[in-house]
């Protein structure tokens, strides 16, 4: 296949087109942040002189704003890239005749779920502006299928993590926000320690359970949502998790026993809106698209997030 892959440039994104290229299709990747090439989805000219020169089987699309804290104060920012941005993007495939979309939606659709696991049926209650924006464009799609044909999965994530087996391609944001990259940078050396926000909550150990899954298995998620599409010509959505949690500290001691270094840990306040624990039904996308996770234990996660970083 040939495919489309905005925001290729990313965490995801990058891997995810790395996978595709080693399972032999033809990727183009159309990312703001290439420092020679940038190419911005509110730039209108920028995807017509895309799909002008290439003709695409398929999109994956992971461009998008996606710090949920910068959404609440800056939402202006995250309406207008995470939407408009998509919708020109949609124009343009509809343009162009590309009928099928495979869209990195989220977990934070379902805000604080009042039962677990999460599955696909359960409520819709966003608390940030970013789960906001990620629901709407769900909508946009439902309606851009119904109108005009174009088919989509959305893949609603739940905590990505680790990095490539070879560990040139991985997780390092500004500012890095997540647990996993955070723990290792301390264990290297470049934080003084490592504070648990809260442990006090309703779980085993006292501290929030979320749901990890590898960024590899996220990849083949994409790839076999893809073929689903191209085979089946129907809309469909996925939760994307392992179906199951680590608690803060069992990352912690994870991240201890994989690095060797016995980092200083102190305890903070709970963080506003923190929910006990999160994870997810993933019944139906091993069901219906044949899905495995295979690097999704929390050992293989840390050792290829440590690679990495530690180059």
């Amino acid at each position: 296949m040939n495919i489309l892959v905005t925001g290729g440039a990313g965490y995801i994104g990058s891997i995810t087109a790395d996978y595709l290229v080693k399972n032999g299709h033809k990727v183009v990747i159309f990312d703001r942040n290439f420092q020679e090439n940038p190419r911005d989805l509110l730039n209108k000219k920028d995807l017509e002189k895309v799909f002008q020169s290439n003709k695409f089987d398929g999109v994956i699309h992971f461009a998008a704003n996606a710090l949920a804290g910068e959404s609440m104060k800056n939402p202006a920012k995250y309406f207008e890239n995470n939407i408009i941005g998509g919708l020109n993007l949609l124009e343009a495939m509809r343009e162009y005749n590309v009928n099928n979309i495979v869209f990195s939606s989220t977990c934070a659709i379902y805000g604080y779920p009042k039962t677990l696991p999460v599955s696909e049926r359960s409520p819709f209650a966003p608390v940030s502006v970013y789960g906001e924006s990620k629901l709407m464009f769900e909508k946009v799609l439902d309606w851009y299928d119904n109108i005009f044909g174009i088919k989509h999965i959305a893949l609603r994530y739940f905590n990505a993590a680790g990095a490539s087996l070879d560990g040139l391609l991985g997780e390092s944001h500004d500012p890095e926000t997540h647990i996993i990259p955070l723990c290792v940078n301390v264990a290297l050396g470049k934080a003084k320690k490592f504070t648990i926000f809260g442990d006090d909550y309703n779980t085993t150990d006292g501290t929030c359970v979320r749901d990890y899954i590898h960024v590899l298995d996220l990849a083949s998620a994409h790839l076999l949502a893809l073929e689903y599409l191209l085979k089946h010509n129907a809309s469909n959505e996925f939760n994307l998790g392992t179906g199951k949690g680590y608690s803060n500290k069992e990352i912690i001691d994870m991240v201890k026993k994989v690095t060797g270094v016995n980092f200083e840990v102190e305890m903070g306040p709970r963080r506003a809106g923190d929910p006990d624990k999160i994870y997810a039904d993933n019944t139906k996308i091993k069901k219906v698209l044949g899905w495995q996770p295979k690097y999704s234990d929390l050992k293989i996660i840390i050792e290829t997030s440590y690679s990495f970083l530690k180059k």
